[in-house]
């Protein structure tokens, strides 16, 4: 079980264009291309997805590996998609028959649309959370949600639980890897066994690393309530969001993404 893969929450510091867009802006490309992904009615239609996460990939200067590498913990996910789809789905025009079911070439096609989408969708959070620091992402969200406090939504408290969240993922990912490698030192066995004898298994890993991330969360309130931490009331930012010029065209460019999905829609 390779831990390590999961690159969700993780930061790449580079100096790239991608880097230093608004994070208010990020946030807003990555809903509007979760938008694009969803209104792709077939494969052909998710082309200029996969150019502007390329290009966006490339220009960001992340590693393609380290992108991959957070498909791997999906693997189990995006095969059941698949498999799910080639024999559950209907169609007219048949290529394989099993005698139990049949798969079709229609079936087949949304399988791969079906998990190509999750693929798209994990590579676009990825991206956005390699490329922003957790205290950018966070002063991003508040901004975002600020305009809901009219109606008393703690938006500060949430984008700061959600920062926290995603801060901790490598830290407890990384508490989780030693604590399996205890285990395993001791004797315990992660990897052989049926699924119900695995999940048994995993008890003497998550009682552990439950342990951990409560001790861990007590830590952190008692350090902010020693530091003064009242939450964002009056509170004032070293740096002060502002949109730039490159900012703008990067939600141009995603706005022609959106069309030419419409498009390839339509014509295809």
């Amino acid at each position: 079980m390779a831990l390590n893969n999961i690159t969700l929450g993780q930061y790449y510091p580079a100096d790239s264009v991608v880097h230093r867009l608004d994070p208010r802006v990020k946030i807003v490309l990555l809903v509007a291309l979760i938008v694009a992904i969803f209104l792709a009615q077939n494969v052909l239609a998710l082309a200029p997805v996969v150019v502007f996460l390329y290009v966006a990939a490339r220009l960001s200067k992340v590693p393609f590996s380290m992108m991959i590498k957070g498909l791997k913990p999906l693997r189990f996910i995006l095969i059941l998609t698949f498999v799910l789809n080639v024999f559950f789905l209907q169609g007219e025009t048949p290529l394989v028959n099993l005698g139990f079911a049949v798969i079709t070439r229609e079936a087949l096609v949304m399988a791969v649309h079906y998990s190509l989408r999750l693929v798209f969708l994990v590579l676009a959070s990825s991206l956005l959370t390699l490329t922003t620091a957790p205290i950018v992402l966070t002063d991003g969200l508040e901004r975002l949600l600020s305009p809901l406090r009219v109606i008393r939504f703690p938006a500060h408290e949430m984008a700061m639980m959600m920062s926290i969240a995603l801060r901790f993922i490598p830290t407890l990912l990384e508490e989780a890897d030693k604590i399996m490698k205890a285990q395993t030192a001791r004797g315990a066995d992660f990897e052989s066994g049926n699924l119900i004898q695995r999940a048994k298994a995993m008890v003497p890993l998550l009682v552990p690393l439950f342990v951990s991330a409560f001790r861990r969360a007590g830590d952190l309130a008692m350090a902010m309530e020693a530091r003064c931490y009242h939450g964002g009331e009056g509170r004032t930012r070293l740096r002060v969001l502002k949109c730039e010029k490159r900012d703008y065209i990067a939600c141009g460019v995603m706005a022609l993404v959106i069309a030419a999905v419409v498009l390839m829609n339509r014509l295809l």
